[in-house]
């Protein structure tokens, strides 16, 4: 959802999203969600940390509170290494419509975090 949601603030941004323990693809809730803000995650892919591992980057930034602890040590040059966390909505139990609840909270500290992120750094 952070990935999405940053290319949909700038769309020169070079945006890549990766997991620890990355799923078989991008959560049918997640993309529910997103799509009832207008950004089309539908196409996305779930990636594993490790194929960035040696890039360089101006910003890392860990979204999952438990991937703060289980980030991997990046060998590419990286500008800043940030951590903005956020529950793990695919946890969340109960009905759809719990879930889905939960879904929207996550999505929409996401776009408040990172649009405030978003504002403060150099868009060159």
């Amino acid at each position: 959802m952070a990935e999405g949601y940053l290319k949909s603030l700038d769309k020169f941004l070079e945006v890549y999203s990766a997991g620890t323990k990355p799923a078989a693809g991008v959560n049918p809730l997640a993309v529910k969600v997103m799509n009832e803000n207008g950004i089309d995650i539908s196409r996305n892919k779930s990636k594993n940390v490790n194929e960035f591992i040696d890039q360089s980057f101006d910003y890392v930034i860990t979204v999952c509170d438990k991937a703060k602890e289980t980030c991997p040590f990046f060998i590419g040059k990286v500008g800043k290494q940030l951590h903005i966390g956020f529950e793990d909505p695919a946890e969340a139990t109960g009905t759809e419509e719990e879930v889905l609840k939960v879904y929207r909270k996550v999505r929409d500290q996401i776009m408040d975090s990172f649009f405030d992120f978003y504002k403060t750094f150099d868009h060159k």
